[in-house]
C-alpha cells in the first residue's frame, strides 16, 4: 500500500497554521519554514509534525521537504489551502492508477458566484491543458519527482514548470473533490485586477521571460 507525505513551505502563517494543520493530525507532514519572523514557529510545537528550516521560496522549501520525505506519493499543499474530507481515498485511487502525478479540483473559502465561476475556469482550464496550480494541492509519485529532480530552482512559476515537465511523464489525474484555497489575497487586490495580473505574468513566462525577472515586479 503506497504512503503519503504531506509537504507544506510555509512563511510567516501564524494566524492560519493552527486551522491549517488541526485536520492533519495523524498524517504524515513535513512543513518547511522559509525564514518566518512572526510565531509561526512557536505555534508549530503544539503539532506532532516534522519542522525544518529551508532556503527562502517556494520552490526550495518544496525541495527541502521532499529530500526528507519518506512517503511513495508527495502532496505539496499551500499553507493557505486544505484538502477535502476524504483526500486520502482519492490518493488510493491514484496510487493505483497509471497516472505519476495529479491535483485536486480547486474551491474558493468564499461561495459568491464570482468566485465559484473563477474556481470552474480554473478547474476547466487545467483539465484542458495539463498544467495545474500550487493552490490545486499537486501530488506526485516519489519516483517520478526524483527522475525530474524536483522542482526548479526558480522563484516564481515553479508550479508551471513542473506542471510541464511531469505531463511528459503522464496527463495529471484530476479529483473531482475539491481543495478549498483562501481568497484572500483576491480580495486584497481586487478579483478582477488579480486575475489580469496573474494572465500577464504567465504569458510572459510562456514567452520565455526569466522567472528571476518577473519576481521583481511580481512582488513590487
Amino acid at each position: 500500500m503506497a504512503t503519503t507525505t504531506v509537504i507544506i513551505p510555509v512563511l510567516n502563517e501564524a494566524p492560519h497554521i493552527e486551522k491549517l494543520l488541526a485536520p492533519l493530525t495523524g498524517i504524515d507532514v513535513i512543513i518547511v519554514d522559509g525564514g518566518s519572523t512572526d510565531n509561526t514557529l512557536a505555534l508549530l510545537t503544539a503539532f506532532k509534525a516534522k519542522v525544518i528550516q529551508g532556503s527562502t521560496g517556494r520552490a526550495r522549501q518544496m525541495n527541502a521537504g521532499a529530500a526528507e520525505a519518506t512517503g511513495d506519493i508527495l502532496i505539496f499543499l499551500h499553507a493557505d489551502t486544505r484538502l477535502p474530507e476524504g483526500w486520502q481515498n482519492n490518493l488510493r485511487d491514484f496510487a493505483d492508477s497509471k497516472k505519476v502525478w495529479g491535483r485536486f479540483n480547486l474551491q474558493f473559502d468564499e461561495t459568491t458566484p464570482a468566485f465559484s465561476v473563477l474556481a470552474f475556469m480554473m478547474n476547466w482550464r487545467s483539465r484542458l491543458t495539463g498544467i495545474c496550480t500550487g493552490d490545486q494541492a499537486i501530488f506526485v509519485r516519489r519516483s517520478a519527482f526524483d527522475k525530474l529532480n524536483g522542482f526548479a530552482d526558480i522563484p516564481l512559476m515553479e508550479d508551471i514548470d513542473i506542471s510541464r515537465r511531469l505531463r511528459r511523464e503522464s496527463w495529471p489525474h484530476c479529483v473531482p473533490d475539491k481543495a478549498t484555497t483562501s481568497a484572500r489575497r483576491w480580495r486584497a487586490r481586487g478579483l478582477i485586477r488579480t486575475v489580469l495580473h496573474m494572465w500577464w505574468y504567465r504569458l510572459q513566462y510562456f514567452f520565455g521571460v526569466s522567472p528571476e525577472r518577473l519576481v521583481k515586479s511580481y512582488y513590487s
